[in-house]
């Protein structure tokens, strides 16, 4: 028997959230929310366990995590900077944001320092074109940020 990845409260917060609506596939994204708070990613047999508690086959569990890039399927550095690189952000300079944190974190977008600290990412939209360009650390949005202000920004990281 293989150990399982999610405890007791976060099954029961499955369950809870499954009670509140009428198809158990409307539970799934907040679910899938529960799961990796816990993990730290979506680990396979983490959206297994997700799926027996919906009562949805681990394929459609996975189809879901994998479209949505709020969620992990690899393990993640304790903080995780999205920056976002579409049109606003491109035309307010996040390309140089993009490459400055590159260079300070000595990782390309995708990975994750050596010592597990940090990951980076793009992404397309953090819905905030108003204050391009944008960056989330962890869950905490950043405007108009600079490469300037990045270096405030990784200093505050714990």
């Amino acid at each position: 028997m293989t150990a399982r990845m999610l405890s007791r409260g976060a099954l029961e917060e499955i369950a809870r959230l499954r009670a509140g609506y009428p198809e158990a596939r409307s539970a799934l994204i907040p679910s899938l929310h529960v799961a990796q708070a816990e993990v730290g990613y979506l680990a396979e047999g983490a959206m297994a366990e997700v799926g027996e508690a919906l009562g949805l086959p681990l394929t459609e569990v996975a189809s879901v995590a994998s479209f949505y890039e709020m969620f992990h399927l690899e393990p993640v550095g304790r903080h995780h900077i999205r920056i976002c690189i579409n049109i606003s952000c491109h035309l307010n300079g996040c390309d140089e944001v993009v490459d400055y944190l590159c260079r300070r974190l000595g990782i390309r977008p995708g990975q994750t320092t050596a010592d597990g600290r940090v990951t980076l990412e793009s992404v397309q939209c953090l819905a905030a074109c108003e204050e391009a360009p944008v960056l989330l650390i962890n869950a905490e949005r950043h405007a108009r940020v600079t490469p300037a202000a990045v270096d405030e920004l990784l200093a505050r990281l714990p």
